[in-house]
């Protein structure tokens, strides 16, 4: 049992809490056997421990200049089609790379290596949220060029991820049209941890009951520095927006590399 989010992590027992008798954690969730002074300290020594395998993860990255992006959603946004019509266009641009996150098969990994890019699939059980340590174990497989772009998608779920820090660069949240737009305001934790709000499948707009203006006013309240872009994987409307943001980061992360190693 993860005392941090109450989800079940048997693929990181190394890390993770087990028990079997009621306590109950900051999410209202009971653990065994457990105090709330304990949970407390048990959910600090969890972060600490990701946080030192993320700061890891994060020299890596800017040792090589690779922007490295975390895509969290809810279950049906639309992320990895996001994802999959990004790794087509960008294909003979980038040097690209992939981490998927899911609690079972390796659909979505499938998906992407059919690009051309070369993608590893994390299996989280139980788990759900993938973190530091997970992302760590794929960087031999994975082989991480420099100056290249590495995308993360995460388990669907918009609470659990928000917690943990991968060592990225930045956590881009992909919200659709068909989900609500009272979702920044619900969740609000990873509206607050994102850098940037993609708001996809506009093209159902038409269709569907969404106030695009609540929505954006939401999610700047919950985060008035969040980058808001809209767009569909679909229709390709606003796609190059997207590419024009990962483009300008990647130059971002270029001069942080450079400035890193003129102060070493």
């Amino acid at each position: 049992m993860c005392t941090v989010c109450g989800c079940s992590e048997d693929s990181e027992k190394d890390h993770h809490h087990h028990g079997h008798h009621y306590g109950q954690n900051s999410a209202g969730l009971h653990i065994a056997g457990m105090s709330q002074e304990k949970i407390i300290q048990v959910e600090m020594d969890i972060l600490a421990k990701n946080n030192s395998y993320a700061a890891n993860n994060r020299a890596f990255f800017l040792k090589n200049g690779v922007l490295t992006l975390n895509l969290v959603s809810s279950p049906g946004s639309g992320k990895t089609s996001i994802l999959e019509k990004s790794l087509i266009d960008l294909h003979d641009k980038l040097d690209l790379r992939v981490i998927e996150g899911d609690q079972q098969t390796t659909q979505d990994a499938d998906r992407i290596n059919k690009t051309g890019v070369k993608a590893i699939q994390v299996n989280t059980g139980k788990g759900c949220h993938l973190d530091a340590h997970m992302v760590k174990h794929t960087f031999d497989e994975l082989d991480i060029k420099k100056n290249s772009l590495l995308f993360i998608e995460n388990v669907g779920n918009l609470v659990c991820p928000s917690a943990f820090d991968l060592g990225e660069y930045a956590k881009v949240v992909i919200l659709s049209v068909t989900e609500g737009e009272d979702k920044p305001l619900k969740y609000p934790d990873m509206f607050a941890a994102s850098d940037l709000m993609i708001l996809n499948k506009i093209d159902l707009l038409p269709y569907v009951d969404f106030n695009v203006d609540k929505c954006i006013n939401y999610a700047k309240k919950i985060n008035p520095k969040i980058q808001i872009l809209q767009l569909s994987a679909t229709s390709g409307e606003g796609m190059g927006l997207w590419y024009k943001w990962l483009e300008a980061h990647m130059n971002i992360v270029k001069m942080l590399q450079v400035n890193s190693q003129n102060n070493t």
